[in-house]
């Protein structure tokens, strides 16, 4: 059964809560991917479908290329409305964070999040590290073998008995497609394509989807992607490993907009013999790192041990505070420790 794979024990206290909540607000994390965005807010309509007054509180806004999704528009975005958000938590009586687990992940947003009386819950599918332990949930429903939290939403959902609308499936379906690139990664299971199929008989056009998600490029990241393959990578051979990095500066010549990046580490491992890659880009206060791999070679390990982050085994990130010479010294310092050199 595909609605087995979560606690039954998580389950029946997820859905006391929710029976006992009128005001639910659902979190995400800084800087939204599709897995941020389907999770959040497929997990917001099934609440608004069943009665209860449910909102969307995100640190900033996501990217263009998911802003069609259903229900976006409701959005409260932290950064351009502190006052609304500050007063929906106050007021709510259940908080549920989703895709993530480190208060730290939503910016300024978490010590709100803390702070407020609202019961919280956690639905992840990332890494608990021993240096931030997720103790101010009430439940945390942590899977990181689950490939993406849209997934685990739709899981508990169905758990729950609760029936799936079609804005809320094109949300959840949106964030399982972006989370595996498209299922080319994470996604080699039979359970993943029943839920696909439960999906797209409840309406879900994955063509769609896809062409507004992988087909909606500007002139400008076109451009900046092909910068990047063509002067910033760095080929290493001998560990089958290709590395990308780009100053702010460079950005700001491609006109850089949140998720211009989305999908460039990816392309490396397209190259024959290449099984890892690492994309860094200058951010304002920080430097973000996204690595990619393929098959039986961990990356996650190297981004918690290295960079403060982590995530799946073939798909992971972390952070740098300090500079881009000093993030790619770090990485070149320590990647032949990590990977696989034959």
């Amino acid at each position: 059964m595909i609605t087995e794979k979560i606690d039954r024990i998580q389950v029946q206290r997820v859905g006391t809560l929710i029976n006992n909540a009128q005001r639910i607000a659902v979190i995400s994390h800084i800087s939204p991917d599709g897995d941020a965005m389907g999770s959040s807010h497929g997990l917001m309509h099934w609440l608004r479908s069943i009665g209860k007054t449910a909102q969307v509180i995100l640190p900033n806004a996501a990217p263009d290329f998911l802003m069609w999704l259903p229900g976006v528009e409701t959005t409260i975005l932290y950064d351009k409305q502190p006052d609304e958000a500050a007063a929906w938590l106050n007021t709510a009586d259940l908080i549920i964070c989703t895709d993530f687990n480190e208060p730290k992940r939503i910016g300024a947003l978490g010590e709100l999040i803390l702070s407020a009386n609202a019961t919280k819950v956690v639905i992840d599918h990332h890494l608990i590290t021993d240096t931030a332990p997720v103790d101010y949930a009430a439940v945390l429903m942590s899977y990181p073998d689950s490939p993406s939290a849209s997934e685990l939403v739709y899981r508990l959902i169905r758990r729950l008995d609760g029936q799936i609308n079609l804005d809320a499936a094109i949300c959840i379906y949106t964030g399982m497609m972006t989370d595996t690139g498209n299922f080319s990664f994470n996604s080699n299971y039979p359970e993943m394509y029943e839920i696909v199929g439960h999906l797209v008989a409840l309406g879900v056009d994955k063509d769609d989807i896809y062409n507004r998600v992988f087909n909606a490029w500007t002139a400008d990241r076109m451009k900046l992607v092909g910068f990047c393959l063509n002067n910033k990578m760095r080929l290493y051979p001998d560990h089958h490993t290709a590395l990308i990095y780009i100053s702010g500066k460079e950005l700001y010549k491609f006109h850089f907009k949140s998720g211009d990046s989305e999908g460039i580490v990816n392309m490396p491992l397209q190259i024959k013999d290449v099984y890892y890659s690492v994309f860094m880009r200058e951010d304002k206060d920080k430097i973000k790192i996204s690595m990619r791999s393929q098959g039986d070679r961990p990356v996650n390990v190297f981004c918690h041990e290295v960079f403060n982050g982590g995530g799946h085994k073939n798909a992971s990130g972390g952070e740098h505070y300090g500079t881009l010479p000093e993030a790619v010294r770090l990485f070149l310092d320590n990647y032949e420790k990590y990977f696989i050199k034959s």
